[in-house]
C-alpha cells in the first residue's frame, strides 16, 4: 500500500483522515496470467493500481487486436471513458503476468472526492493526466512513423520492453509482427 499512496501524493499530498478512509475502502486482488479484468461490454467499475505485474487494454476490431496501454508496476490505469461514465466498455482488461492490483471502486472514489478536497485534486489531475497521455498517443500513431514509434516506446518502457510478447508491442504499435522484425533487424 505504501506505493499506492506514494503515487497518490505526486498528484495531491492526501490528510491523514482521507487516507485513512481511502485505505478503507481499497481492496487488493491477485490474478493469474491471462484473467480478464474487464471485458468488452462491462461497465468498469474500478480504476487499477498495478502492485506487481503486468496488463494491457485492448479492443478487437475485425478481429484484429489493438493495444491502447500497458499497465505497469506503480501505475494506475483503467478504462477512463468506461469508469468516468459508468457505461459499458469497448475495451478489454487482461493481466499478461500474475498481477496484483489495488482497486478504487467508482463508488468510493465518488465519496471520497465529495468529503476530502484532497482527493478531488489528486483525481482531477489524475484524469487530466490521463486526457494528455491519450491524446499524445493518438497522435504519435498519427504522425510518427514506426521505426520512431519504436524507438520512443523502447527508451520510455525499457522496464516493461522485455516481458511483453513481440505480437504485442506490433500490436501496440499498429503494425505487424514482421516490420517490427524489420525495424528491431536495423538496430
Amino acid at each position: 500500500m505504501a506505493d499506492f499512496l506514494q503515487f497518490c501524493n505526486q498528484f495531491s499530498p492526501l490528510t491523514e483522515e482521507a487516507k485513512d478512509e481511502l485505505f478503507k475502502k481499497v481492496k487488493t486482488k491477485t490474478v493469474k496470467k491471462g484473467d480478464y479484468l474487464l471485458k468488452t461490454g462491462e461497465v468498469c467499475r474500478h480504476l487499477f493500481f498495478i502492485n506487481e505485474g503486468l496488463a494491457k487494454l485492448f479492443f478487437i476490431k475485425d478481429g484484429k487486436e489493438f493495444i491502447n496501454v500497458f499497465g505497469i508496476e506503480n501505475r494506475l490505469f483503467s478504462a477512463f471513458e468506461s469508469y468516468l461514465t459508468q457505461t459499458p466498455s469497448n475495451f478489454m482488461l487482461i493481466a499478461l503476468e500474475p498481477t496484483t492490483v489495488t482497486l478504487v471502486s467508482y463508488e468510493e472514489m465518488e465519496k471520497l472526492c465529495k468529503k476530502h478536497h484532497c482527493m478531488e485534486s489528486f483525481f482531477r489531475k489524475l484524469v487530466s493526466i490521463a486526457a494528455t497521455k491519450m491524446t499524445r498517443r493518438i497522435s504519435e500513431m498519427l504522425e510518427e512513423n514506426a521505426t520512431k514509434r519504436y524507438n520512443q516506446f523502447v527508451k520510455e518502457n525499457k522496464a516493461i520492453a522485455q516481458r511483453i510478447s513481440l505480437g504485442d508491442l506490433a500490436s501496440y504499435l499498429g503494425i505487424t509482427q514482421q516490420s517490427l522484425s524489420r525495424i528491431r533487424a536495423k538496430k
